[in-house]
């Protein structure tokens, strides 16, 4: 690999801690397994790349699939079991993952010369900062002692372009603002866009991201680390993410927004969302769980059907209701066919949908709104944070359903209980 200028910067940047990147395309992939493989020659130098899932790690062209395109056929050898290159050196690098916050402490006892966070935007601030305990080396005289590698520099480096939940923590700590810039001589902020990586064919790459919704398409084709405020009814800072529910809800409700058509090519249709809300003890509500999706109408019906099988008796089900006769036709179609044996209501919503979302909205700018930490976190914060210029609003759109409803039902307390009709506190 011939490194292109910035990333060379990043190769070469003294600095302990470097965020590269910003805009999507700008050659952070490549750069991120560079800088492991500047010290791979020396004896027992060692390294760690992180992703928020495993899923993430195994994605098709992802680091963990293009490191096999370095390695692969070379002296390294890889370990399926551990998820680790080992060269000849002794030199390791190892992929992992920190899904939930604990997950920081598997690695608790390690040691690292170098650690790479990908896509930094995705990891908890604390997850972040508790690796800074695993960057360490023995001294360089004791590692002479044992010949080991030595004179090689500790590094904590990240790639990320701007959004995903932790956006706001992550431009505070390497972005900074105008009023408040970042002054760290340890740590530094390597801009790259697409026009710095000639290695990528720039034509077709700016046609797929002029498909994205305008704040999107500010934050990863041009690296707009301001572009996540323009929503403004939705904050990241305002949830809570916590890794562990609560054993007791006093209510859960499951609120089904649907979508009238499948996707199919060139088009761009509506979600069919599903949000698992829950009322805890305490008075605070919960986001357990999104499901979203785009099939068809006997698949969606199929999905319904599994996610109240695995939500349980005890979770109500609720659907917003489409005017006319159709609307009504499906819900009975879905209570008598699809959702017997269930507690199922329908929902027929009043106002504009920017008007349903205010108590949410509300609600969340209060902090007591906490959202469990999953796989559906990034694509429901990037909605509900671009919202009303998000290009779909059907998470939003759930997500205040939920709450509407939750907060009716708490209002009304033991009269919901006795089995009052929805038409009494639905709408």
């Amino acid at each position: 690999m011939e490194p292109h200028p910035k990333q060379t910067a990043f190769l070469l940047a003294p600095h302990r801690e470097v965020l590269f990147g910003g805009a999507a395309g700008g050659g952070k992939s490549e750069g991120a397994l560079a800088a492991f493989a500047q010290y791979a020659d020396v004896p027992f130098y060692k390294g760690i790349i992180f992703r928020r899932t495993f899923t993430d790690l195994k994605l098709p062209g992802a680091l963990m699939d293009r490191s096999h395109q370095w390695w692969d056929g070379t002296e390294a050898k890889w370990s399926s079991q551990n998820h680790a290159w080992s060269f000849p050196s002794g030199a390791t690098l190892q992929f992992g993952f920190l899904e939930r916050e604990a997950d920081k402490y598997k690695y608790q006892g390690a040691d690292f010369h170098y650690i790479m966070f990908d896509e930094l935007t995705q990891f908890s601030e604390s997850q972040y900062l508790y690796l800074f305990s695993r960057l360490r080396k023995l001294t360089d005289e004791e590692l002479k002692k044992y010949g080991l590698g030595f004179n090689v520099p500790l590094r904590m480096r990240a790639a990320s372009n701007p959004g995903g939940t932790g956006h706001d923590w992550v431009k505070k700590r390497f972005i900074g603002t105008p009023e408040n810039p970042v002054i760290n001589a340890n740590r530094i902020f390597i801009s790259s866009r697409l026009e710095d990586n000639p290695s990528l064919d720039q034509e077709s790459y700016e046609l797929s991201l002029s498909e994205l919704d305008p704040i999107t398409r500010a934050q990863l084709r041009m690296g707009d680390w301001t572009a996540d405020a323009r929503g403004g009814m939705f904050k990241r800072v305002w949830y809570n993410r916590k890794d562990e529910r609560p054993r007791h809800f006093n209510y859960i409700c499951r609120y089904w927004d649907l979508a009238a058509t499948e996707a199919k090519v060139g088009e761009d249709p509506d979600y069919t969302v599903g949000t698992l809300y829950g009322l805890d003890a305490d008075g605070e509500t919960w986001v357990l769980d999104v499901q979203r999706f785009r099939e068809s109408s006997a698949e969606v019906e199929n999905r319904i059907q599994q996610a109240a099988l695995s939500d349980g008796p005890d979770v109500e089900i609720w659907m917003e209701q489409e005017p006319g006769a159709s609307g009504k036709a499906l819900i009975s179609h879905y209570r008598r066919n699809i959702l017997a044996g269930y507690t199922f209501r329908h929902h027929i919503p009043s106002g504009k949908k920017d008007i349903r979302a205010r108590p949410f909205s509300a609600a969340s700018e209060t902090g007591i709104v906490n959202v469990l930490v999953a796989d559906w976190n990034m694509a429901w914060f990037d909605e509900l944070t671009n919202y009303p210029d998000s290009l779909h609003d059907d998470q939003v759109d759930s997500g205040s359903g939920a709450h509407f409803i939750t907060q009716k039902v708490q209002r009304l307390g033991d009269q919901h209980k006795k089995g009052k009709s929805s038409s009494g506190y639905a709408r």
